[in-house]
């Protein structure tokens, strides 16, 4: 399972922490503008979705733990290629990897500003891969995306108003999804792949 370490380092936190016990549901939304490093492409070009549940504790003073499980789209896109040739197919290149992850963060509350680092656990549920305008032909079976994409995280949020904040969010994968062998001409090399995301939401605490 993928948040089963995770639930269980947060029970450790509650324990640690227990006499300042004080929880608060999470409800967030945003867009996430991602790119796939090693993919040979270069923007934050694709847009998806970053949505979920989770819990924050009070862990005393202005320290906080937080913990959620949130569907999470990330991949890569570009339109034209660097070189056009008029028997291509459009998009060049679109790929759409969905997530369920569990982000576990700790955070600093500076009264306006809240920062948090942490991790999180990612279980690849679909994907979709287009290439000059194709769908490439990948079975769950012989895909080449490891089902576990593991993220460091860093955040930013100040609240706007009442209980909603805004959460600014960068993702970074902790090693590579993806081992891609390119062929150009007489060219070939290697390029190990890895997650790049920026996310902009809002959290809604109950």
């Amino acid at each position: 399972m993928i948040n089963k370490s995770f639930v269980i380092f947060f029970i450790l936190l509650i324990t640690l922490f227990g006499r300042a016990q004080v929880f608060h549901g999470m409800l967030s939304v945003g867009p996430n503008f991602t790119q796939v490093d090693g993919d040979e492409l270069i923007g934050y070009r694709k847009i998806g979705l970053h949505t979920g549940v989770g819990v924050q504790l009070h862990l005393g003073g202005r320290w906080y733990a937080s913990m959620e499980t949130i569907f999470n789209q990330k991949g890569s896109y570009k339109k034209y290629p660097n070189q056009w040739d008029d028997s291509m197919k459009l998009p060049y290149y679109n790929l759409r990897l969905n997530y369920v992850e569990v982000p576990l963060l700790v955070h600093f509350n500076d009264s306006a500003l809240w920062g948090g680092v942490g991790f999180s656990a990612g279980r690849l549920t679909s994907f979709r891969e287009i290439e000059r305008g194709k769908v490439v032909p990948w079975s769950w079976g012989t895909k080449p995306y490891r089902n576990m994409d593991y993220n460091v995280i860093v955040s930013v949020m100040f609240r706007i108003r009442g209980n909603l904040f805004f959460n600014f969010r960068y993702a970074y994968s902790m090693r590579y999804i993806r081992e891609r062998t390119f062929h150009v001409d007489t060219r070939t090399w290697t390029r190990y792949q890895y997650n790049n995301m920026l996310t902009f939401k809002f959290i809604y605490f109950i």
